[in-house]
């Protein structure tokens, strides 16, 4: 629906839109003709004749209709002239949408009126003449403009009236909306003698588009679809398929993709918005609170989601599930479902933890301890209470307690969820935490078990449970590359191929070598590096045998901590898994399709399917034969709104 509140002063909205709303034609009070059927054009206003009276000057769309009306209009108009009328007037805002978009002052002023009785409306009500028009024109075009959906109505002979959706950006600023223009035949020719701008209600679906001639990669796993076109409408897809399944209706644009793939956008199904990827979010990993202080850091990022919004959509992720993190990560859902810069966000809050961690703030915990049967009890109850999309369970073994007691209550806190209908997704990483994990119920299984290869009660409990595994290969080498910058003075590299990290994130990243950290003592080093080998040894054939039993992969990347940047992580944990022996088209669908699965959203998005949200991603070379493919953005598309790699990478970073 569109907002009633507020308009914007002149022919494109500049910022703040605010005005008065005008009903649409069909509301509209009826009109009388007084005229007769011989009139074809009027000027406004005509020049004052024997036997009419003097027209009075337009106010808006309604009065420039009684104005036109009572100069001598003819009722609707014949079907020959109509379409005569159409034609003329749709060139004519063609011309005039073009002039935006080149940012041609002189073309966009010829297309109006130049008279004091042409009408735009503004925030005081209705402007009236050309000269404030071309006192205002040129002196801030938009950054980006978009204009779609045309659509033209005839109201009588000479006039129409007409419509388009327009998205356009101010610096960080994108705002959309429905722009009127009013279509007269003047003695001059055609002008646009009424104009006016109000924005979208938050949540609009874009217009309808059509995406035609790329090969589609459905998310699926089966072959690909050459030349083929997919129909966006309402922010779903209409149609997916071959030209031939899916014709392209009449007056949809169409953007040809030929020589592009199109697949599902990305799902990374393990990320913490809670952490900033760099230290000052993990003080526990190295401490750096005298300068950034935790309290604050968390703050920051309660205040500024929208930074990684923008990284993900920029990398190619329409979807993230954040699996443990504090209460406000709940608030991240509804703000980014009617927010088509932002991904899709499912959220666990706060997680359950058989280690009394004390990474949590004052008067909010992000860490749940499970010390005795009642923690787990009142800690599931709470997480039901505030509708959690599932209860996570931090399986950390504490040499100071006994295994099989946290063993037992993490299955009592399974069996709770599992009472409140809530999946349990639990972090182990050992053979040994692992299986008592599905022995409690996890659905999923963030993590690879990196300490000892998996064995056949380990499959066998999966496969029973329909339990999906995220490998989550990546993350453990952002910790040994903080500390290696920290110690050397070397800066860490980072890989983001489309330049979506924010510029915060890249600055911090950059003070990493400045940090001063001692090395650690020869025989700590060594350990480190010995724990580093294991895991870059078991981690992938463990991957492979889960794979070879059957059970379902996920990509999610525990983005948020340290140098597992939120976004472009995707692009090294794919490549990890396909490393790892996982083909191209596996990798691909782990990262789509299972990843909505995990996130309880399949019957959403995951995959490119009539009635599923428009949530793509275009690509310049085939995924399914090389992972890296994704790295080469074209497009991005959330929710049926396409943007370019260019205007994401502008919108995520704007201070480059």
């Amino acid at each position: 629906m569109w907002r009633s509140a507020s308009r914007s002063r002149g022919a494109w909205p500049p910022p703040p839109m605010i005005g008065a709303f005008m009903p649409p034609p069909s509301r509209w009070p009826p009109i009388i003709s007084t005229a007769s059927s011989r009139q074809t054009s009027v000027s406004a206003p005509p020049p004052p004749k024997m036997g009419r009276r003097r027209c009075p000057s337009p106010a808006g769309f309604l009065s420039l209709l009684l104005v036109v009306n009572a100069c001598g209009v003819s009722a609707l108009p014949a079907r020959g002239r109509e379409g005569e009328d159409l034609r003329a007037a749709r060139k004519l805002f063609e011309a005039n949408l073009d002039a935006i978009r080149k940012k041609d002052r002189e073309a966009y002023l010829a297309c109006y009126l130049h008279s004091p009785s042409l009408a735009r409306t503004g925030p005081g009500g209705v402007e009236r003449g050309f000269d404030a028009l071309a006192g205002d024109a040129g002196s801030k075009w938009p950054d980006r403009f978009e204009g779609l959906d045309l659509q033209l109505v005839p109201i009588r002979p000479g006039l129409v009236y007409g419509t388009y959706r327009y998205r356009v950006r101010y610096g960080e600023v994108e705002q959309t909306g429905l722009s009127e223009r009013l279509f007269l035949n003047t003695k001059e020719g055609w002008r646009i003698v009424v104009t006016s701008a109000f924005p979208a209600e938050r949540g609009t679906p874009p217009p309808p588009r059509a995406l035609a001639g790329a090969t589609l990669l459905d998310g699926r796993g089966g072959a690909a679809t050459p030349d083929s076109v997919v129909l966006l409408r309402d922010g779903k897809i209409a149609c997916a398929g071959s030209r031939s399944t899916c014709p392209v209706p009449s007056g949809t644009e169409v953007l040809d993709v030929s020589g592009l793939w199109i697949t599902p956008g990305l799902v990374d199904a393990h990320v913490h918005f809670s952490q900033t990827g760099w230290a000052d979010g993990r003080p526990d990993a190295m401490d750096v609170r005298v300068r950034f202080p935790y309290p604050e850091v968390e703050a920051g990022l309660r205040a500024h989601p929208e930074r990684f919004f923008r990284s993900y959509l920029c990398s190619g992720v329409t979807a993230v599930f954040d699996v443990g993190g504090f209460p406000w990560t709940w608030e991240l859902r509804q703000l980014s479902e009617g927010d088509l810069m932002a991904p899709h966000v499912a959220a666990t809050g706060p997680l359950l933890s058989t280690w009394d961690f004390w990474l949590n703030l004052p008067a909010e915990k992000q860490f749940l301890y499970l010390g005795k049967e009642e923690d787990a009890l009142s800690a599931v109850g709470y997480l039901a209470a505030h509708h959690s999309d599932a209860v996570k369970v931090w399986f950390i073994p504490d040499p100071k307690r006994d295994f099989d007691e946290m063993a037992r209550l993490v299955g009592v806190a399974g069996a709770e969820a599992r009472r409140l209908q809530l999946p349990l997704i639990v972090h182990a990483t050992g053979l040994r935490e692992a299986k008592a994990a599905l022995k409690a119920g996890a659905r999923v299984l963030v993590h690879s078990v990196g300490d000892v290869p998996v064995d056949e009660e380990f499959l066998r409990l999966a496969r029973e449970n329909g339990t999906l595994y995220c490998p989550t290969l990546t993350v453990v080498d952002g910790y040994r590359r903080l500390s290696e910058s920290a110690e050397t003075g070397a800066a860490p590299e980072v890989d983001d191929p489309n330049g979506c990290v924010d510029h915060e994130t890249l600055a911090h990243v950059a003070l990493t070598a400045s940090l001063g950290v001692k090395p650690p003592d020869p025989q700590a080093s060594a350990k480190r590096e010995a724990r580093f080998a294991i895991y870059a040894k078991v981690a992938p054939a463990n991957l492979r045998a889960v794979r070879d039993a059957g059970i379902p992969v996920v990509m999610g990347t525990d983005a948020g901590n340290p140098l597992t940047l939120h976004g472009p992580s995707v692009y090294a944990e794919m490549e990890a898994m396909q490393a790892a022996g996982l083909t191209p088209m596996e990798v691909l669908v782990a990262s789509t399709r299972n990843g909505a699965q995990a996130m309880g959203r399949l019957a959403e998005w995951g995959t490119v399917e009539a009635g599923k949200a428009a949530d793509l991603l275009v690509v310049e070379e085939d995924p399914s034969r090389d992972i890296k493919n994704l790295r080469r953005i074209r497009y991005v598309v959330r929710g049926g709104m396409v943007r370019s790699l260019d205007e994401l990478r502008a919108a995520s970073s704007p201070s480059r």
